[in-house]
């Protein structure tokens, strides 16, 4: 017990102190909340057939560009069977995707994704054969191949099946391999421009004021509240990519709109720290109405006339909710106080989005509603 209390005095001034140097706000690197322009991913697609599957493959009455695919393959190979009907299931047609980052050098291997386009029953054990993946611009940027591996698994028997995930989607880890770079010079641009992932003009002023202020100069611009742009100083000595390691460490508060997310599809409600609600009456209430089924059978006397019947005996309660009242909320809450004073009316979120909406249609929400 000694030992215990002689700690526990220097913890809670440990703890105190860290409490008072925590800001209050929370700072966000300037990496974080920003794009540099030029440095994105490139989108890949190919169609390609997957082979060597234990008869989950498609089946080539349905699936007709399956069995075009394979006929064409196999005379680029020097096989002709375009006058036979092939009856095979051991073939799927798939579509391939995959992600092809900045600067990626030729040479280098990247992950693929492959999805079954026709009825295959799952691609597990597959093969993917040859397959090139074009860029927007139809060019060929990279070739796959490979075993495909799925995170799911299908089987079946005459009376009952089991699955599990989806056996039809699988991934190629580093199952393509980069053909062609995409050509861009970072080191020659006397300049770079950064784009917010978030628009706004307050964050916009801020990203500018650190970048400022770290360079000892006025390189850094806001053209508008999403674009800032960094002129490359004569004193930086690693040019572009010096600048943009020196200034994407930096950090800087981000600011934001008030702002309600609604999904009404699965009730989610998603509510920003600055959303404020002026003085409103708020009343809620729900009718329920409850119905019990109770039949009781009725016998004749013993030795008497009569039959034995069932008499419908039914219970109705209507509950209108009387005892809920109006309740107030008074002017410039804050999200705390307004998710309380909510869950104190005893509201779910259903109802809460008719009451959110409510409010904002009174024009007493100070924050702009988004349905998704």
């Amino acid at each position: 017990m000694f030992q215990i209390a002689r700690f526990a005095k220097p913890l809670a001034t440990i703890l105190a102190l860290a409490t008072l140097a925590l800001p209050a706000q929370a700072q966000t690197r300037i990496k974080d909340i920003v794009d540099v322009e030029g440095v994105r991913d490139n989108i890949l697609i190919g169609y390609g057939l997957v082979v060597g599957l234990n008869g989950t493959g498609d089946s080539l009455n349905n699936s007709p560009f399956t069995e075009q695919s394979l006929v064409g393959m196999l005379e680029r190979l020097g096989v002709n069977v375009r006058d036979d009907t092939l009856k095979t299931e051991n073939v799927a047609a798939v579509m391939v995707t995959a992600t092809l980052p900045a600067f990626t050098t030729q040479g280098s291997r990247i992950d693929i994704t492959v999805s079954s386009l026709g009825d295959a029953e799952s691609l597990l054990g597959g093969e993917l054969l040859v397959t090139p993946l074009l860029g927007a611009d139809g060019e060929v940027y990279a070739v796959a191949q490979g075993a495909v591996t799925t995170g799911g698994y299908s089987f079946s028997g005459d009376a009952q099946s089991v699955s599990q995930g989806v056996p039809t989607a699988g991934r190629i880890a580093a199952g393509a391999i980069v053909e062609r770079e995409i050509p861009f010079s970072l080191a020659e641009m006397g300049s770079v421009r950064l784009s917010l992932r978030n628009p706004d003009f307050t964050t916009a002023r801020r990203i500018v004021d650190a970048i400022n202020g770290f360079m000892g100069l006025r390189v850094a611009v806001a053209d508008n509240p999403a674009t800032i742009t960094v002129s490359v100083p004569p004193s930086s000595t690693g040019g572009v990519v010096g600048l943009i390691t020196d200034i994407e460490q930096l950090r800087v508060v981000p600011d934001q709109i008030a702002r309600v997310v609604i999904d009404e599809r699965s009730g989610v409600i998603v509510m920003g720290e600055n959303v404020r609600v002026s003085t409103v009456a708020i009343a809620q209430a729900n009718l329920t109405v409850r119905i019990t089924e109770t039949p009781q059978v009725s016998q004749p006397n013993p030795f008497g006339e009569g039959d034995t019947a069932i008499v419908d005996r039914t219970q109705i309660d209507v509950d209108a909710d009387e005892e809920r009242q109006l309740g107030m909320l008074p002017e410039t809450v804050s999200l705390q106080e307004l998710v309380t004073g909510l869950n104190a009316l005893g509201v779910g979120p259903r109802d809460m989005i008719s009451i959110l909406q409510g409010i904002k249609a009174a024009g007493a929400l100070q924050a702009e509603i988004e349905v998704m």
